[in-house]
């Protein structure tokens, strides 16, 4: 097993980010990446991928992510040829509310990649041939703006990537076949959560929304994400609170009530237990 870096591919610490054509005539080693991600487009062929310990069919039009803790490799190449963009993932942290709240966005950019390292996962999205004629003329352009480096490249190809981002988040919600349902069911409740946490929900609703048991929902959010619903909104309510403390004056009762508390002396024994601080020594903090 290989462990392959990102510095390997790119020198710029300041833009850790990389992409290309890759054409495999030969099977590939099994490797890992090393705290990067990579999100590959099958342009042309077919071929075996090998993930973790399973093997799976890919060909022209599959779209997947593999993350650092993935081990992965191609065997048995015909004709295949891909496109790899290689990022840090906290290059997605930037991306907006709106996308955040997208099923498509969470089932294939974030639950899928971490889910693989968990049951065996195969990813089933599969691009029609106009969305991968867009998705190539995409790459085409990222690519020549890569290699020119021109004034402002960086700009344009985080612009460009995150355009492929959104487009490939709507293509993946579209898809009615072939999916994980419960991957689907967990990516509806997660972009539920995320569009709805500073109001007050209640698991009979997130499970509603999901169109899912309120056990089915809690059972997935512990397989898949190692928690609960409800310890999930209230993470999302405290980062929420984090920002308000940092960049704004505002009460902390105030503040725990624009964040979905009920009770702000509840909200500073969570903020508290989570933290390590009180809201006003965060805040005293910053």
């Amino acid at each position: 097993m290989d462990i392959v870096y990102l510095d390997w591919f790119t020198t710029d610490e300041q833009f850790p980010f990389f992409i290309q054509y890759g054409g495999h005539d030969e099977d590939t080693r099994l490797h890992k990446h090393f705290e990067f991600s990579e999100l590959v487009v099958v342009l042309n062929g077919n071929a075996t991928h090998i993930v973790n310990t399973e093997t799976f069919h890919i060909k022209k039009g599959n779209v997947f992510i593999i993350d650092g803790d993935t081990l992965h490799a191609y065997k048995d190449p015909l004709d295949f040829k891909i496109c790899n963009i290689m990022y840090r993932p906290e290059m997605l942290k930037s991306i907006g509310p709106d996308l955040r709240t997208s099923n498509g966005f969470q089932a294939m950019f974030v639950l899928e990649p971490f889910y693989r390292n968990i049951h065996t996962h195969q990813s089933r999205f599969q691009l029609s041939m106009p969305g991968l004629n867009y998705v190539s003329t995409l790459i085409s352009i990222m690519i020549d703006e890569y290699n020119g480096k021109q004034q402002g490249y960086q700009t344009m190809l985080i612009s460009r990537f995150m355009e492929l981002v959104v487009y490939l988040s709507r293509q993946y919600d579209k898809q009615e076949t072939g999916t994980d349902s419960n991957l689907m069911h967990l990516a509806n409740a997660i972009s539920y959560i995320e569009n709805h946490y500073l109001e007050p929900l209640t698991l009979d609703a997130i499970a509603a929304n999901s169109n899912i048991s309120v056990r089915h929902l809690n059972r997935l959010f512990q397989s898949y994400n190692q928690t609960t619903p409800m310890a999930y909104l209230q993470r999302l309510r405290l980062q929420r609170a984090c920002v308000l403390l940092k960049h704004t004056h505002h009460p902390i009762t105030k503040i725990s009530y624009d964040c979905g508390f009920n009770d702000s002396n509840y909200f500073t024994r969570q903020f508290t237990k989570n933290l390590g601080v009180s809201p006003r020594e965060y805040r005293f903090n910053q």
